[in-house]
């Protein structure tokens, strides 16, 4: 099974204080189902959309850790990675570690402090499922250092950046077009304890998922090689304004794709989650940020009709 394409977003885990909790509330909000999985230390479930790995949910080894999806990119090097992130200003948190025959993990932050992922894969390279009901469909970090943060992703994953308003970013949907790279034939169940901080949503009228609103500061990332654009965008760069508090830090929101975003967020405030921006609609369609039972920030998408 060949492996992601590099930089791509290859796989997704949530760091829970319960995690059966978890289970109960993902399980019934996208209907995935579970089996325990390997992980680089703690209890960790593998998440199945129709028997197809999308996602993991691990339980927190320290209170102190945020209750946060994160998101991985595939690298096909992940020691010269870090070293990158390093040289261009990020943080490395966990240094690369392998998991069994799987693959190796690593965890870092950018610039602004946004946490994420590397993914080196070796038996297994990433999502199953992908742009489908009930699994991944897009990412994008919210920060208060744009410049710097542009830079570095650039820099270290040879990001193509299109700002919002430039020629074609109004049409279309990002992330589904010859740029959805990113094979998703393999499974990474087994990268370890990413996330963002629990930080209360920035995305609220903001135009998550490239939309095209005016005023919105918002960059989309096509990977290295493709010609830049909504057609080829895996994910994107939001700002995070004066009007949220000072102490929300910078994070990466993870989206996954739904059938009914107004179902979806009635269903997740019935579970015990509850809803930080209200089902509105987008460019790319209509979509709603939630939080989970435990307080995990997500948003779901729920495509056009074609």
């Amino acid at each position: 099974m060949a492996p992601f394409p590099r930089s791509a977003p290859c796989w997704v885990d949530a760091q829970l204080p319960d995690l059966e909790a978890g289970k109960r509330f993902y399980g019934g909000l996208f209907g995935w189902t579970f089996r325990a999985g390997d992980a680089a230390g703690g209890a960790y479930a593998e998440a199945l959309s129709e028997g197809k790995l999308v996602a993991a949910l691990a339980a927190k080894q320290d209170g102190r850790m945020p209750t946060a999806w994160g998101v991985y990119f595939a690298t096909d090097d992940i020691v010269a990675t870090v070293a990158l992130i390093r040289q261009e200003g990020g943080q490395v948190i966990t240094e690369p570690v392998r998991v069994g025959r799987s693959g190796v993990l690593a965890q870092a932050a950018d610039p602004g402090g946004a946490v994420f992922g590397l993914w080196q894969a070796g038996d297994r390279s990433g999502f199953e499922k992908r742009n489908e009901p009930g699994s991944f469909c897009w990412t994008e970090v919210y920060t208060r250092q744009k410049d710097r943060v542009d830079a570095f992703y650039e820099k270290v994953f040879g990001f193509l950046g299109t700002d919002l308003g430039e020629s074609g970013t109004d049409h279309g949907e990002p992330g589904t077009g010859d740029g959805d790279t990113g094979a998703g034939d393999a499974g990474d169940g087994d990268t370890g304890d990413g996330g963002a901080a629990d930080s209360g949503s920035a995305e609220s009228g903001s135009g998550g998922a490239g939309a095209s609103e005016s005023g919105v500061d918002f960059r989309m990332w096509s990977p290295e090689g493709t010609e830049p654009g909504p057609d080829t965008a895996i994910g994107g760069r939001s700002v995070i304004t004066d009007a949220f508090p000072a102490e929300m830090p910078s994070y990466f929101l993870i989206y996954f794709a739904v059938a009914d975003c107004d179902a979806a967020a009635e269903t997740a405030v019935g579970l015990g989650g509850r809803v930080s921006a209200p089902p509105f609609d987008i460019p790319y369609g209509r979509m709603a940020v939630l939080h989970d039972d435990q307080g995990a920030e997500f948003a779901v998408l729920q495509p056009p009709v074609s």
